[in-house]
């Protein structure tokens, strides 16, 4: 269409000065044009004014105005400067939305002329601009740091967002509606609000040395009943005697409890550095977390899977509600599981297992070398480039890494007795595994990536969603066979992939193992 039409939507609500705001959408080659006529009296601006921000979001905003003011109501710009003060509580820094100058603006707004109110309203734009790509989007890109991470831009309209802010007559609550919704991120939240009521600590670092237990007398116990004292886990006492006494017992327990870590009582390098953390390095997790929590999905989806890689935890959420709760094992650190969101397409009954070229590299040439043996023993078939079978004696090293090498079904394959599918560039999936017992493990990240999960079959059974053709009871039949089967799973389940250390449950702080050291470099990234 080579000629401009116009679509208008008007959008009218009483002004202070009973004065309506009109919005104009105007289509050009289908990409929108914001039109605005302010409300109230604008002040004309200068349009030069604008070029020391070197924003061209802003810029157009202005152009969408006529060049003239759009914060005449001093109850909106009261509102935004209250959001804008209370950005802390997002994990955000408040110095970066200009904040004294917008207050000593302010101020001045009665008396100020007309140079200065069309400076505090580009001021109180661009700061409420930045505001909202913070809260929607976070302050750093994932994707210019991570390569392991596939993760989309949560879409944002800055300049339309902040017409519809404009024109609400709700306008706390319409920021309010900008930030995450999940239930993990308004729980980070409050452990931020938590850590915050802590006192100063100045304690001292405890130094591991050997495996304490309980009736053990140390000179370290004192120290450790201080920090466990420091973080509610322990009731303070009028003295403190250096014996590993049942009182202590049960506030270690807590601890554990809270940080992931085996509840048993026992006092070795894991508990002690997680009691060697400080309130400041805690904030600074926290505030990391609150940073991830932006840049994850704002939809999850009706229906989803969500794993938490660092709690080696899957649960299943339906409207809301957890349905399911599984165990999971995640890839080590040199063989990360990735960060991602996708849905779940396939089911793979008795799948084979095609070795991926890290785990050839590393793992199974070096073990082929070793013994020929390792091929029969581990069931795995090797095909050349044309696709014949190379006998574990024909096998030549320089050819080894244009072979095809595949592990037959069966109980002691690698991916167990069933493989869930969704599409992503990493070649991951879910599947069970030949180690069950690996889930009792407290550290689980023990995989080449992938994630194993633990009691698949009643994890599968849910998602096909057939009681009559695919029951446990038809599942069971269909693995004893030990042929291939592939099953298309109806329903849309979303799955997500994601990464979070802390977190808070009823007022109690919890905090789980940086498995892949990423906290410290965020908050590194975010405040430098």
């Amino acid at each position: 269409m080579k000629n401009l039409f116009i679509i208008l939507m008007l959008i009218s609500f009483l002004s202070c000065k009973k004065e309506a705001l009109k919005i104009a959408v105007v289509l050009k080659k289908e990409i929108p044009i914001l039109v605005i006529q302010p409300e109230g009296k604008p002040t004309n601006i200068d349009s030069t004014l604008l070029l020391s921000f070197n924003n061209k979001v802003l810029t157009n905003f202005y152009k969408a105005t006529n060049y003239r003011t759009v914060w005449q109501s001093e109850e909106k710009r009261k509102i935004i400067l209250e959001e804008l003060s209370k950005s802390e509580e997002e994990g955000l820094q408040p110095e970066d939305y200009n904040l004294k100058s917008l207050f000593d603006f302010e101020k001045k707004a009665p008396s100020l002329d007309s140079l200065g109110l069309a400076k505090y309203d580009i001021l109180l734009t661009s700061s409420l601009q930045k505001y909202i790509a913070h809260l929607t989007n976070g302050t750093v890109n994932p994707r210019k740091i991570y390569k392991n991470w596939d993760l989309k831009e949560n879409y944002i309209d800055l300049n339309t967002t902040v017409v519809q802010l404009l024109s609400s007559d709700s306008l706390a609550y319409e920021i309010e509606q900008l930030k995450p919704n999940h239930i993990v991120y308004k729980r980070l939240k409050k452990a931020l609000q938590l850590l915050n009521n802590f006192p100063k600590d100045n304690l001292k670092s405890i130094k591991f040395t050997k495996i304490i237990t309980p009736n053990d007398t140390t000179a370290s116990i004192i120290d450790i009943k201080k920090r466990l004292i420091y973080w509610k886990d322990m009731q303070p006492n009028d003295s403190l005697t250096p014996i590993y006494d049942q009182e202590m017992v049960a506030a270690l327990k807590r601890f554990q409890s809270r940080h992931g870590l085996a509840a048993d009582a026992k006092i070795g390098l894991g508990t002690i550095a997680s009691l060697n953390f400080s309130k400041k390095q805690r904030l600074e997790q926290v505030i990391a977390n609150l940073e991830r929590w932006k840049w994850f999905p704002k939809q999850m989806g009706q229906e989803y899977l969500i794993i938490n890689i660092p709690d080696y935890k899957l649960l299943l959420v339906k409207n809301k509600d957890t349905l399911r709760t599984h165990r999971v094992i995640v890839g080590r650190t040199k063989r990360k599981t990735p960060i991602l969101s996708s849905t779940l397409t396939q089911v793979v009954f008795n799948p084979t297992w095609t070795v991926p070229p890290t785990i050839l590299r590393e793992d199974v040439i070096p073990a082929i070398l070793r013994s020929r043996a390792y091929l029969t023993q581990s069931n795995i078939k090797v095909y050349d480039a044309t696709g014949r079978f190379v006998s574990p004696y024909e096998w030549q090293l320089s050819q080894a890494k244009t072979y095809r090498y595949v592990q037959s079904p069966g109980t002691f394959n690698s991916l167990g007795m069933v493989k869930l599918i969704f599409p992503n560039r990493f070649s991951v999936y879910l599947h069970d595994t030949n180690h069950r017992d690996y889930f009792e493990k407290i550290d689980r990240s023990l995989s080449s990536g992938c994630v194993r999960v633990e009691n698949p079959l009643e994890l599968t059974e849910y998602l096909l969603h057939d009681a009559v053709s695919w029951n446990l009871e038809k599942i069971t039949e269909t693995l004893q066979n030990e042929r291939t089967k592939f099953v298309k799973i109806k329903k849309e389940v979303s799955i997500h992939l994601l990464y979070w250390t802390a977190w808070s449950e009823n007022n109690k702080l919890i905090f789980r193992d940086d498995i892949y050291s990423l906290d410290t470099n965020l908050y590194d990234k975010l405040r430098n």
